[in-house]
Parts: C-alpha cells; sequence; structure tokens
C-alpha cells in the first residue's frame, strides 16, 4: 500500500472531537437512534458475564471453603452499593464519559486535569488487564481441554499472543458489528452457565451429604457461623472481580435507543434504558455468581483450584466436564473462549471510547489519538507487553484488575455522593457516603493483600502522566483554537481600520483599562516603531480564562473606549489566542495584519513555565513562533513588532 494511503486508511475517521468522541462504534446521528438497551447490555455483558470464566475458581482460592460467604457479601455490594451509584451515574454522565466527567467538573485548573489523568491511569489498568487476564484465561480453557492438540499444550503465552493480535485486528478492519456478535456470544454462554450450574446444583440436592461435609469443614475450620461471617466479610474485597463491568455499562450509553423526545441536554430515554440495562445485568449476575461459587466449593476437591490444577481459573469448565461429559464440555469451553476473547473487544471498546475524550482535548496526545487505528496499535502492544511480563497467568492479574475495578468504582461513589449534595438530596448523598466509606475499605484491604496490583496500577499512571504532559509540551506551540467569531462591533472596527491599509494592532494586558492606559501604550508604541497617523490603531486584549485548557473557541468582542478601538477576547493561554486571531483578520482583510508588543522583563525559562503553566510569559517570541509553525509563507505570515 502507498505511504499516503497506508497514512489515509490508518487515520481514516479522525476529526475534531470537542470532547465528545463517540468511541468506535460511530456516532449516532440523531439523539433518539441507537439500538435497545438488552442488546446494548450484551456488548458490556461480553466483560462482566465472562468473569464466570474465572471468578468461581479465583473466589475459591481467595476464600476457601467460605467462598459461598464471601460471595454473598460481593453480591450484596453490588446490589446495594455499585449499582445504586452507577444509576446515578448513568443520570449525572449520560454521554458515556462516566464518572471520570463528573469529577473533572468538580476540580478546576491544573488540579482537575492531573485527577483525571490518574483516574485514567487506573482506567487503562481495568480495561487492559481484562483484555489480557481474558485472554490468557480464555488460553487455560483452551489446551485444558481434552481435545485440544497436544503440540500446542503448555503454549499459553503463544496462544494469549494469537488471542490478542486477532482482537487487535478486529478494531483495526472495525467494529460496527460488534454488539449483534455480542448477543450472540452472551445467550449462547449464559445458556450454557444455566445448564451447568442447574445441573451442579442438582447434583449437589440429591447428594445432601456433600453440603454436609462442607458446613462441618467450614465449621471445624471457623468454630461458629458468626466468625464464618466475620471471616468472609474480611476476605471479600480479594472476589471483587466479580463487580467488573458497571463503567463499561456506562460507557457504552451513546449505543442506547433512547425516546423521541430524547435531546442532548435531556437524554431522558437513554437514562432509562442504562439503569434498566444495569440492573438487569447486576441481578443476572448476582444469581450466577452464588449459584456457582456454592456449586464449585461443594462439588470440586480443594486442591484441584491450585496453580496447574484442573480447577484453576476454569471451575464451571472442570464441572461441565465432570459432570456432562467432554462432548459438551468442549462446547462449553468453546463458548468461554469466544466470550472471554469478546471481553478483550469490550474492554479495548471502553479504551477507544475513553481515552480520546480527554487527552487530545487537553493536548496531551498527538492528534492522531482520536482515530480508532493508532489507538488501537499501541494499545495492542502494551497488552503484549502485559502479557509477557504476567506470563500469561490469570492469577497474576488478578491484583492489579481488582485495583483497577475498585478505584474506578470508589471513584464514581464519591461523585454521586458529591452531585445529591449538590442538588440538595441530603439522604442519598449520606446514603453514597457510606458507600464510599464501603469501597475505601474493600480497596484498602485489596492494596494490603495484593500490593502489585497498586503497582502495576502506578506504572499505567505513571506512563499515563509522563506521556502526556511530554506530549502537551510537545504541542505548546500549535495554534490550538478550534474556532474564531468577531461579534458585530468587532468586525465593524477591522473593517474600518483595514480602509487605511494593513492591520496595526497593539497587543495590550489589560490593567486599569482607563483612557490614560490606552494613551500611553499607543504614544509609546509610535514612539518606538513608526507609523503613519492617520492609521486606525486597534488594540487586543487577552484574558486568560482556564491556562490548563489545551484547546477553545473564541469570541471576539469590539468596543470603543474613550475614543479607542478595542478587540477583547477570552482564551486559555495569550499568545497563541493573539496568533489566531491574526490568522482570522488576515483571511478576513485578504492582508497579513502587524501586531505591536513591548519586551517582558525577567528569565527566559521562567517566562517558559509561566508560559506552559499560567499561559502567558514571554508573549512576543511566543506568538511568532507559533505563527511562524502555524504559515509556513513568511510572506502571508502576520508581522510581529517588538519594542
Amino acid at each position: 500500500m502507498p505511504p499516503r494511503r497506508w497514512r489515509a486508511w490508518l487515520l481514516e475517521g479522525l476529526t475534531d472531537q470537542s470532547g465528545s468522541h463517540p468511541g468506535p462504534h460511530g456516532k449516532v446521528p440523531e439523539e433518539h437512534q441507537g439500538r435497545a438497551w438488552w442488546r446494548v447490555m450484551c456488548l458490556t455483558g461480553v466483560d462482566y458475564f465472562s468473569t464466570l470464566g474465572y471468578q468461581p475458581g479465583i473466589a475459591a482460592l481467595a476464600a476457601g471453603l467460605l467462598s459461598p460467604m464471601a460471595t454473598v457479601v460481593l453480591v450484596a455490594l453490588t446490589l446495594f452499593g455499585a449499582l445504586p451509584v452507577y444509576r446515578r451515574v448513568a443520570s449525572e454522565s449520560p454521554h458515556g464519559s462516566g464518572s471520570i466527567a463528573m469529577l473533572e467538573r468538580l476540580l478546576p485548573w491544573w488540579a482537575g486535569k492531573f485527577f483525571v489523568l490518574v483516574l485514567l491511569g487506573f482506567a487503562c489498568t481495568d480495561f487492559m488487564i481484562t483484555m489480557t487476564l481474558s485472554a490468557a484465561d480464555a488460553s487455560a480453557h483452551f489446551v485444558a481441554n481434552p481435545l485440544a492438540p497436544s503440540a500446542l499444550r503448555g503454549q499459553t503465552m503463544a496462544i494469549t499472543l494469537v488471542l490478542l493480535a486477532a482482537l487487535g485486528g478486529v478494531f483495526l478492519k472495525g467494529f460496527r458489528e460488534a454488539i449483534g456478535i455480542a448477543v450472540v456470544l452472551v445467550v449462547v454462554y449464559l445458556g450454557l452457565n444455566l445448564v451447568v450450574v442447574a445441573t451442579a446444583i442438582g447434583h449437589v440436592v440429591t447428594h445432601p451429604v456433600r453440603i454436609g461435609d462442607w458446613w462441618d469443614a467450614a465449621r471445624a475450620a471457623h468454630s461458629s457461623p458468626l466468625a464464618m461471617a466475620g471471616v468472609a466479610l474480611l476476605v471479600f474485597p480479594k472476589l471483587a472481580l466479580g463487580m467488573s463491568g458497571f463503567e463499561t455499562g456506562v460507557a457504552v450509553m451513546p449505543q442506547i435507543r433512547g425516546d423521541a423526545s430524547d435531546t442532548y441536554a435531556r437524554p431522558a430515554g437513554r437514562i432509562r434504558g442504562t439503569r434498566r440495562l444495569l440492573t438487569t445485568a447486576a441481578l443476572i449476575m448476582s444469581g450466577f455468581l452464588i449459584l456457582s461459587s456454592f456449586a464449585t466449593t461443594v462439588l470440586i476437591p480443594a486442591d484441584a483450584f491450585k496453580a496447574g490444577g484442573p480447577a484453576n481459573g476454569r471451575a464451571l469448565a472442570y464441572i461441565a466436564h465432570e459432570y456432562l461429559g467432554g462432548g459438551f464440555g468442549t462446547v462449553y469451553d468453546v463458548s468461554t473462549i469466544a466470550i472471554l476473547w469478546f471481553a478483550g473487544a469490550s474492554a479495548m471498546a471502553g479504551l477507544l471510547n475513553l481515552v480520546p475524550r480527554y487527552l487530545p482535548r487537553y493536548g496531551m496526545a498527538p492528534e492522531w489519538a482520536a482515530a480508532v487505528r493508532p489507538l488501537t496499535l499501541v494499545f495492542l502492544v502494551i497488552a503484549f507487553l502485559v502479557t509477557w511480563l504476567f506470563d500469561a497467568n490469570v492469577d497474576k492479574q488478578g491484583g492489579a484488575y481488582a485495583t483497577g475495578v475498585l478505584v474506578l468504582m470508589l471513584s464514581a461513589a464519591f461523585a454521586s455522593c458529591i452531585a445529591a449534595w449538590h442538588r440538595g438530596h441530603r439522604a442519598a448523598a449520606v446514603g453514597f457516603g457510606v458507600i464510599t466509606a464501603v469501597f475505601v475499605y474493600t480497596l484498602g484491604a485489596n492494596v494490603v493483600e495484593r500490593p502489585d496490583g497498586i503497582k502495576i496500577a502506578s506504572l499505567f499512571i505513571a506512563g499515563m502522566l509522563i506521556t502526556s504532559f511530554a506530549s502537551r509540551i510537545h504541542r505548546a506551540f500549535e495554534v490550538r483554537i478550534g474556532s474564531v467569531a468577531l461579534d458585530g462591533e468587532a468586525g465593524r472596527l477591522v473593517d474600518a481600520a483595514a480602509r487605511y491599509g494593513p492591520l496595526r494592532i497593539i497587543a495590550n494586558e489589560p490593567q486599569a483599562r482607563d483612557r490614560e492606559e490606552y494613551a500611553l501604550k499607543e504614544c509609546a508604541q509610535r514612539d518606538d516603531i513608526p507609523m503613519p497617523e492617520e492609521q486606525h490603531i486597534l488594540f487586543l486584549e487577552v484574558t486568560v480564562s482556564d491556562s490548563s485548557d489545551f484547546q477553545a473557541d473564541l469570541d471576539v468582542r469590539g468596543e470603543v473606549l474613550y475614543g479607542y478601538r478595542v478587540l477583547r477576547v477570552t482564551g486559555p493561554v495569550v499568545p497563541n489566542t493573539i496568533a489566531a486571531v491574526l490568522l482570522t483578520l488576515r483571511e478576513r482583510t485578504g492582508v497579513p495584519p502587524n501586531v505591536y508588543f513591548d519586551w517582558t522583563e525577567g528569565h527566559p525559562l521562567g517566562h517558559l513555565l509561566r508560559f506552559l503553566v499560567f499561559g502567558d510569559g514571554e508573549v512576543p517570541t511566543v506568538t511568532r513562533e507559533v505563527l511562524r509553525r502555524a504559515e509556513p509563507d513568511p510572506s502571508r505570515r502576520p508581522r510581529v513588532h517588538v519594542s
């Protein structure tokens, strides 16, 4: 493929997202269009429901004989903690941005950007480990199947990498049919799990001695039911993997069909559909978690759950082969492998939906980061690296996965608490505060028990911060302005001044804004740089809004003060705003304008830091550099004069 066609293919779909990036599924043309909520539930369900492939085994390893009790605690937190929180998130952030967008609004300036980057680091940990862990578990199911070719046994790493490569290939080709595929996979997988769980529970009921043996062993180990309950409360944080999927559930909100009366500001139908999605998914998963945990704990020997054991990472598959035969077990394995592989697709979709919403808008990623295919390649390389570092092992990745999930849930609970308080819903705010405290405990216990999770998340966060700020510095001298609009008075002043020749504009830092300020400024510039007396001078004043913003649309307002013609504009950074206005005036008049500055006193390095952090600094030099990069033709470039 020729280089130009290759580049065009790679950057296909790259547009100005303006903070409303729709993700890899494409933007819905009208607000009420989309798909039924239950179909979209299957898209997020390939992540959420697929945890049945490994959750019962992980629960048995973490809680032992008390796995069913710990699972009940986990389900209680899911239904009475995570579910109410994300129902609130769906109302507060109905366009797929999730809890991160809610928290972004709470913190202004650079503090908000830094906080979002940290949360993005945890989100990337969650989604990336979902991809690698799911692919690794799919590989474990493949090699453990009796019908798997003997040559592939022990090749978990190679199989995992192949699955990840195939996943990347899906996104490079396109992901338009994702929901249809997800519906088939989820329906088949849940149907097979229903058969397996029903068979297991039926066997337990017809052999009550197994329940007695399990209960006697648990009593012998923990002395009393009260002690068992206490231990279950202590160990349930280790089972946090079973709570994944909620953040993905709100991320796919733009795909849900709302009411015909829905608007962008008030998508009531979409919010209602998302709440049904979250509630239905949570109820289905809770039932499967409790029943599968009980059945696998009672029926499978404890040694089988250990590393290398036949039930390690595949407890329900073990039941399927043991009680329903090799044929059904193989069908179950194929279904599990397919949904675990596609769970990685759901996670990749989450990454491609989340990252472009923030980093390009912050200037903390190259422009190509708003396109699906380049980001897919980047995430694929990271997934390969993570798989290699963890040796494609499910148990080794569990801590990092749980940490990412719990941090996002904690942030969602905290954001819901603040949002409810600001809206005057005091009782709801208190309830969300209690849920936040529970998630703080759950996360703390998980970090203490498995500190590798926070270590891995810290690497993701560090990588996110370093690359983001490096990109911000690298792109600092771009124009960084979306559109420039002149109001009626500004247009009249510009047109009147243009009749006298090339525009002559004095850049003025507004202070007192009285007659003396403008008179002294004009007099000083005329003394230093000769200009015709009859020339109509324009003053250009820039007020910094939020210097942490990277890009903004500008509205230029015109005023006449004490006989002086003034153009006023608010922007995120002074030099780039001036450059954007000058380029707009050139296009309006057809002639490059002249702009006049005073030199700024101070150390150049200090001015550079002020420019990067506060948006001002050495304005003349930076303005000239921005113009030079934006307009390579010197004859068409606005002229910068400094005195």
